[in-house]
């Protein structure tokens, strides 16, 4: 059993709403945490910025990575979406074979 965590940046709760949603109801992920209220400070085209944003994490299957950046870029309003895998090196069995199941 090998699982994933997605970690995406978004605006807002709606869009992060939005991504989870469809991600889910196309098992591509088994669940989705939304958490709002994250302050990000970077630099963006020579400038620094600050936004509020909210954190989406995604658990799937590793293989599933790029089928879920392909569907994230088409609902992300940004140019250059946060979109990145964190691979879990181990876990509770039963959730892990939960995630497979749910996103076979």
């Amino acid at each position: 059993m090998s699982a994933t965590f997605i970690y995406i940046t978004v605006p807002s709760q709606t869009v992060a709403e939005k991504i989870a949603a469809t991600l889910v109801e196309q098992r591509l992920a088994a669940c989705a945490n939304i958490i709002p209220g994250m302050k990000s400070l970077y630099r963006w085209q020579g400038k620094v910025e600050r936004r509020d944003e909210t954190v989406l994490i995604l658990k799937t299957q590793p293989q599933l990575f790029s089928a879920i950046e392909i569907a994230v870029k088409a609902l992300h309003p940004d140019q250059t979406p946060c979109i990145v895998s964190l691979p879990v090196d181990a876990g509770n069995a039963a959730y892990l074979k939960w995630v497979e199941a749910e996103t076979s």
